[in-house]
């Protein structure tokens, strides 16, 4: 038999410089996505699915129980026209949102300030400042505040020994929503640990070179740190305004699910969740929690805009 006719097994070229670079490529891209389609698969199912189905619920008329009928714009055009108890809960959480979070941030800021300048124990009190923030977004510490407030409640058995009888807070309409906002302002922890995250990034150099030249704390609070801590206070702005304006459990449980008294405490999100289940009015609510979506947008690039004229960075140019 002729050798020369006999086909001679194929031999495997080797792989070219690009193939060895793109098969590890595809391996770790494969890879990333195993790792990725829990988050992929629930950002999917349980975000961007409901908010699809919310903005169709928002043109419709539905109740929960029939099937939705579509009525166009007529939720929208019915929220600014034919609804004065929504200009009621848009102008409660706007007075909410202007009080709650600057108190909220200005006393974060000087327990962090405190903190920093702490020797000895500053773990225990740094733990024990950010304890409400665990518990102060719960129902039951909404109630015990609700107990704390109400008439004959320590805080009016309090008061009334000084000789300043007020009735109890809960009940009073000028009154109310104050309470509700100190229940905000208690939970000041989470920002505090940030601020004293941020306060440890200042070089002591600063400080000491001030100290040289005479400044006070004072002027040396006002020259050095608010500005060096401007970006952490512009993340602790944005992060708790967004948080105010969706504020639900305090002032539902402070005014037992109705926004009372006289309405003082009916912030937007509850009266959303009045309409929604507790009218059957589902349409509408959707259409309310759309446009309280929109706000919030605007009101985050409204502070966005106005941080470029008060935010240091200081690896910019010209700053």
């Amino acid at each position: 038999m002729d050798r020369a006719a006999v086909p001679l097994p194929r031999q495997r070229t080797a792989p070219t410089g690009q193939a060895r670079k793109r098969r590890p490529k595809r391996e770790r891209e494969g890879a990333a996505w195993v790792f990725l389609s829990p988050w992929v698969l629930g950002a999917a199912v349980l975000t961007l699915l409901p908010m699809a189905v919310s903005l169709y619920l928002s043109f419709t008329d539905y109740d929960l129980f029939d099937p939705p009928s579509w009525v166009g714009l007529r939720n929208y055009t019915q929220m600014f026209t034919e609804d004065p108890r929504l200009l009621r809960s848009v102008l409660n959480t706007l007075l909410y949102v202007v009080v709650a979070v600057p108190l909220q941030l200005a006393l974060a800021l000087a327990v962090a300030v405190a903190l920093k300048s702490m020797k000895r124990g500053k773990g225990f009190y740094r733990s024990a400042f950010y304890a409400p923030s665990l518990l102060g977004a719960s129902m039951s510490i909404a109630l015990v505040w609700r107990a704390l407030f109400n008439d004959g409640g320590t805080v009016d058995n309090l008061l009334g020994s000084l000789g300043i009888h007020t009735g109890g807070w809960v009940n009073r309409p000028g009154w109310a929503l104050l309470s509700v906002a100190l229940l905000t302002v208690w939970q000041f922890g989470a920002p505090m640990v940030i601020f004293l995250a941020g306060l440890q990034q200042i070089p002591k150099e600063l400080y000491e070179a001030a100290s040289v030249d005479g400044a006070g704390r004072w002027r040396q609070f006002l020259s050095i740190t608010l500005p060096m801590l401007s970006p952490v206070l512009f993340f602790n702005l944005v992060l708790q305004t967004i948080q105010a304006f969706q504020v639900f459990t305090p002032a539902f449980a402070v005014s037992g699910g109705r926004g009372g008294p006289a309405d003082s405490t009916l912030f937007y999100t509850l009266y959303l969740y009045d309409r929604g289940f507790t009218a059957s009015h589902m349409g509408y609510a959707s259409a309310m929690a759309w446009v309280l979506l929109i706000a919030i947008a605007i009101v985050t690039a409204v502070l966005f805009r106005t941080s470029r004229s008060w935010v240091f960075y200081a690896n910019e140019e010209g700053r």
